[in-house]
């Protein structure tokens, strides 16, 4: 993601630019793969409540005019983030008690 912001920096476009990876995921989706690398079992639950956009519709083509492409899916990208946001929650936790 910093390289593409890098790029952006780099580039004459202007306006919203989508720089995540390609793919469409579920808040239940999401919600699943974050819990994998959490090494968590979660059980969702649905309740009553607004509905919000049923999809989404997004293009890369902006960035990917400036030759970047995003090198790391959700999976991997949620495995490489969530430990350092536990130690950071955990570090956070300490200083505060």
């Amino acid at each position: 993601m910093v390289d593409g912001i890098y790029a952006l920096t780099q580039s004459d476009l202007h306006g919203a630019v989508n720089i995540g990876c390609p793919q469409y995921v579920t808040v239940d989706e999401l919600a699943l793969a974050a819990a994998r690398a959490a090494g968590k079992t979660i059980n969702i639950r649905h309740i009553d409540g607004p509905v919000g956009v049923h999809s989404r519709n997004f293009s890369n083509a902006r960035i990917y005019s400036l030759g970047w492409t995003a090198r790391v899916d959700l999976e991997a990208g949620l495995a490489l983030t969530y430990p350092w946001i536990e130690a950071q929650v955990k570090t956070a936790r300490s200083a505060s008690r």
